[in-house]
Parts: structure tokens; sequence; C-alpha cells
């Protein structure tokens, strides 16, 4: 197997050509037309990025690089003995656009492995912090950390040729995501575990020793972090941890600026913190109704009394699905044969079953639909990682491996920095009240 970085460098040209040649017959034509209510609306559907490495199709949802999730369930190689795709093999994936073969996903795993060291300073900065603090405000504040490290950061500084960005983003990539796991599991030790630190096992690949630094050495739940970890790993540009990573490294802000940029807005509500927001959901609605496996007719009380508060449910709908999301049925799938008398799990199943009938008969939605987050906190709950408010962060190690694989391509095409226009509502009035 060659260098990946060599191998990164035979599709460079290629890539260019092929956008240069579209641009030449066709850049003057309009891809489609914006509505006053899109611009008051955040932007909503309007398509104005280019984001190769994933895109999420309303009908048929994410598809990475062209292939299904559960394609690439059947495609991607497999730790021995296992039966989930390696995150390494998405990784690669969307870097170079084609399927990894076993020798190309252990490349990926050898190369992390032996950029993984994490300097004694990043953990300083951790430990400086109360350990109450949100895990995701420490994740932040680590990847701030380590950006000491940043090779693009001393490449610009020196002069380096812009055609040449890339070379040292692909080396802040390659670093940044091989210490995620080992940042996040120590944040994870010192915040609910009183500091009892794990030393990396560097015999394992990225999702499993990650699973051991928490501190789960279960063979399923290394299986998990692997599902876990692929089918988070992107969902196209337009999100706003994965916007903000391309709009952040349009300014030529390094991998661990732009990456922490994007962090802090996966740590909204409305974003990647829904997802401990549903196991708070449906661990109070749970106690409320007594304990135990509510029947469905409770569970559509509750959910109605939810609605009339002016609240939402949390982990249904989704901006641009409208239907099922794949990676929910994904993580239902890997319940219904590991944990199918989990009573948490049924829970989950009878929440399915009754709120979307319940928000299509209100409108509330589009989508009714369960999204990825619906269902992630039970299955961390069956293994015993309980401590929802630390789930973000496994999202976000997760995110890195497709907005930093296009934060590479960004630089590799030399992407310009992102300034869209604005107006005003004066300005809009003078011209459509006139």
């Amino acid at each position: 197997m060659e260098n990946l970085k060599q191998h990164f460098s035979t599709k460079i040209d290629s890539a260019a050509a092929e956008i240069k040649d579209f641009l030449a017959k066709h850049g003057d034509k309009v891809v489609g037309e914006v509505k006053i209510s899109q611009l008051y609306g955040g932007m909503r559907g309007v398509k104005a990025l280019i984001t190769e490495t994933s895109k999420l199709d309303p009908a048929e949802g994410i598809r990475f690089r062209g292939y299904s999730i559960p394609e690439l369930q059947d495609l991607l190689p497999k730790a021995p003995g296992g039966n989930e795709p390696l995150p390494e093999g998405i990784f690669y994936l969307m870097l170079f656009d084609e399927l990894p073969t076993q020798e190309a996903v252990q490349a990926v795993t050898k190369e992390w492995q032996k950029r993984a060291d994490v300097p004694a300073h990043v953990f300083k900065v951790l430990d400086a912090l109360p350990t109450d603090t949100h895990p995701m405000t420490q994740f932040v504040s680590a990847i701030m950390a380590l950006r000491t490290e940043s090779e693009f950061h001393t490449a610009y500084r020196d002069g380096i040729n812009k055609k040449d960005y890339w070379q040292p983003t692909f080396e802040d990539v390659m670093n940044l995501i091989a210490r995620l796991p080992r940042v996040a599991a120590y944040i994870y030790r010192r915040t609910y575990h009183n500091g009892d630190h794990i030393a990396p096992d560097p015999s394992l690949d990225w999702g499993g020793n990650f699973a051991h630094m928490l501190g789960f050495n279960d063979e399923e739940f290394r299986e998990l972090m692997r599902i876990y970890l692929t089918i988070h790993s992107d969902h196209e540009g337009g999100n706003v941890s994965g916007h903000t990573i391309h709009l952040v490294g349009s300014a030529l802000s390094d991998a661990y600026q732009s990456f922490a940029a994007g962090m802090n807005g996966l740590a909204g509500p409305l974003h990647g913190l829904a997802n401990q927001e549903v196991i708070r959901w449906t661990l109070a609605m749970r106690d409320e109704l007594g304990g135990g496996l509510p029947s469905k007719d409770a569970i559509e009380g509750y959910v109605r009394k939810t609605l009339d508060e002016g609240k939402v449910i949390p982990g249904f709908g989704h901006a641009v699905l409208r239907k099922t999301d794949p990676r929910y049925t994904a993580q239902r799938e890997f319940a219904l044969k590991h944990m199918p008398e989990d009573e948490l799990f049924q829970v989950i199943s009878r929440i399915y079953e009754v709120v979307p009938a319940v928000l299509e008969e209100l409108g509330k939605v589009k989508n009714p639909w369960p999204n990825v987050d619906a269902h992630s906190g039970q299955l961390l709950m069956h293994y015993g990682l309980t401590e929802y408010d630390f789930y973000t962060v496994l999202f976000g190690v997760s995110r890195s491996l497709g907005t930093l694989a296009s934060l590479i391509w960004d630089r590799a095409l030399g992407m310009p920095i992102e300034r869209p226009g604005s107006t005003t509502t004066k300005l809009l009035k003078e011209e459509y009240d006139a």
C-alpha cells in the first residue's frame, strides 16, 4: 500500500481538471432561485455549497460518495471477527472516493496509531477546568490546545506556496483525528471516573481503542463504537458543524481552529446536543409514567402533553429528510441483534410506534419520523455509558472524519473564502412593496 499522502496527491489534478472543465461548460447556468422566505428561514434548502464527501437525499437518506449505509455495512472492511464497518474505511472512502481494501484500512489504522500521542500540555489544560465543566466545552478547549502542533500554521507563516496548502492541512487532519479519541476518553474518565485514566492499546483499531480508553472492553461495545463512528461521520455540507468547519477553513484557519469552531456548533441543542436531550426526555417520561415499559396510550398522552406545553419531541423530524433516518435504522438493527429484550430499547420502540402518527395528525413537522439522535443514547445506556452529557463528544469525534476529509479537499482545490452577500429588510421592502 503506497503512502496515504502520496496516494491523495494523485487525486488532485484530475479532480481539479474535472471541476475546471465543468465550470467552463456550465459556469453561467443558474442552479436555483432563492425565495425571500429562505433569506429569513436560515437559507433552508438553498444550494450554495460543494461538499463531495456525502449527500443527503430527502427520500433516500445519507449517501457517502454515493453509497448508502446498508451498502457500506456490507462493503467496508471490518475488524477481525467483527461485523460492523471500521471507521477508518469510511474516512478512506470520503477522502479518496474509492472503496478501501483491507490493506488500505490497515494503512489508515497504522497511520493514526503512530500519530496518536497527545502532548502533555493538552491534559494540563483539561485538568485546569472544573470537572463539572460540560464535556463539549472541555473537548473544544482540548482541540484548541492541540493547535500548538499545527503544521499549516507553521508552513503558512514560513511562506508556503498556495498550491501546497493541502499538504500541511493533510498532516494536521491526520494528527487531529488520530488524537481525538485519546482526548475524548481523557475527558470522560476525568469527569465521570475520578481521573482514573486508561492508557491506549496501540494494537487496536481507532474505534476499538476509543472504546478501550473509555473503559469498555466488551467486544459488542467495540462493535457499537465502530458503527456509531461510521454513521455519524458526515451529513453533507449544510449542517451547522459541517458548514462551520468549511466556512472557518475558507479563511485559511487551520484544521484545529476550523474543527473547534464546528464543534461549538455541534454543541447546540438544535444540532448535536439533541442526542443527550433525547435520552433525557425519554428517562423523564418513563419516570413520570411510573417506570418500566409504559403503554402506548400512556406514551401518547405524555407526547401530547409535551407538545401542548410548547416543547418539541427530541429525536423526531429533520431539516432535510422525509423518511425514517437510515442511521436510526442501522442502530435499531444493532439493538434487535444484540439487545432485543432491553427494556429501554422497548421503550424507544414504542415511542417510534406512537410519535410519528401524533406529529402527522397535528402537522407539527414536515418529517414526523425519527432521526439519528432518537436511538443512539439507548445503545450507549445499555452498555453502561449512562452519562448522556458526554454523548455529543462521541458525535464530535465521529464528525471529524467527514468534515476534515472535506477540509483537505478544500485546500487541495483552492476553494475561496466564503462570503455570501446580504441585504436588509428595508431594502427588500423598497424593492418588493413598490
